[in-house]
């Protein structure tokens, strides 16, 4: 039984023959749902110039989801730093945290979220885009809440209504920034599972306590399929894996149903490259499932779990979170 907390990571999916609209009103029903099992927290992912992914905007559409729920933790998985200025990020999520105290996270990554000419276009210069200038532009994002070194700008909101700020990776650096600063990381293994166990040593070896942390919090991002049955389950995790592949080979598309992932002509290369995606991570029935999840968790330590479920259907989506809810974590309510 998986007794740490659960969390949700969305990426308001756009699926074939629907709308960017649809996506986000499917993302507001499970932000919904899963405040109602128990889930501790539920975060959308900043992404670009991808047809697949409607999550373009996470401080609107998380002021959007605030509204529309009432206990859940909300937050961003993440919001891409090299693609805004810090001084913008600290007024965006300085009104959430005023708007909703206690209930924001702002998750902060380095990596664009985008391609180079995308990133570009955002932030209509070179200058920011290097991961050189990371550490001093979330030296300057912090300085905007605290206030610790006074200057001639004053973030309002913002200066005092900090959000709960996080370090999200995919390698070393972030974890080892994480740690220094003392801030929670979490790491997404649903992408880069070969670097799971390195980087939360890293950040465990690196952490000193801080004003927001006393001792290391790691939290580790991880593909879930729940069905009723395994077979029913890969059924579905198919058009993920699809359009991976297609992102991979620059050609994003709106998700697939599965049953174009099914009959998709896959090469014997493609097949191995999805294959080894799929490595580590949670695509089953139930008892699949929470055998996959307590593996994971036996492997690295994290002191929460946080679910991202890439499914063509709503309907679906909705069930895999109830289904582990329900069955592999023993009933989420009795947790909160």
């Amino acid at each position: 039984m998986i007794d740490v907390p659960l969390s949700v990571l969305d990426l308001a999916p756009v699926a074939a023959g629907a709308s960017a609209g649809d996506a986000l009103r499917h993302t507001t029903e499970l932000a919904r749902r899963t405040e109602e099992l128990g889930y501790h927290r539920f975060w959308v992912a900043e992404h670009h110039n991808m047809p697949a992914i409607a999550s373009s905007a996470p401080a609107v559409l998380l002021a959007h989801l605030a509204a529309n729920t009432g206990t859940i933790r909300l937050g961003s998985g993440g919001v891409m730093l090299p693609n805004h200025a810090p001084l913008v990020v600290a007024e965006q999520f300085g009104t959430l945290e005023a708007l909703h105290p206690g209930r924001i996270d702002l998750g902060i990554g380095r990596a664009p979220g985008t391609d180079q000419v995308t990133a570009l276009a955002l932030r209509r210069t070179m200058e920011g885009l290097s991961a050189e200038g990371f550490p001093r532009e979330l030296a300057d994002l912090m300085n905007y809440f605290s206030g610790d070194q006074p200057g001639p700008i004053t973030a309002t909101p913002g200066r005092g209504q900090q959000p709960a700020v996080w370090l999200l990776g995919s390698s070393g650096f972030s974890a080892q920034l994480a740690g220094l600063l003392g801030l929670p990381f979490s790491f997404a293994h649903h992408f880069s599972a070969q670097h799971t166990l390195p980087a939360l040593a890293l950040y465990r070896q690196s952490f000193r306590p801080s004003r927001w942390l006393e001792k290391p919090y790691a939290m580790v991002a991880v593909n879930a399929v729940c069905a009723d049955t395994d077979e029913r389950a890969e059924w579905l995790a198919g058009p993920a894996g699809l359009s991976f592949l297609r992102l991979r080979s620059g050609r994003p598309e709106p998700l697939a149903t599965p049953e174009e992932a099914a009959a998709y002509p896959y090469t014997d290369v493609e097949r191995e490259f999805m294959a080894q995606r799929r490595e580590g991570q949670a695509t089953g029935s139930p008892e699949t499932v929470a055998r996959q999840l307590g593996d994971l968790l036996a492997r690295t330590g994290a002191d929460e779990l946080m679910l991202t479920t890439l499914v063509y259907d709503i309907g679906d989506r909705v069930r895999s979170f109830e289904l582990i809810a329900e069955k592999v974590a023993g009933g989420l309510r009795r947790k909160v």
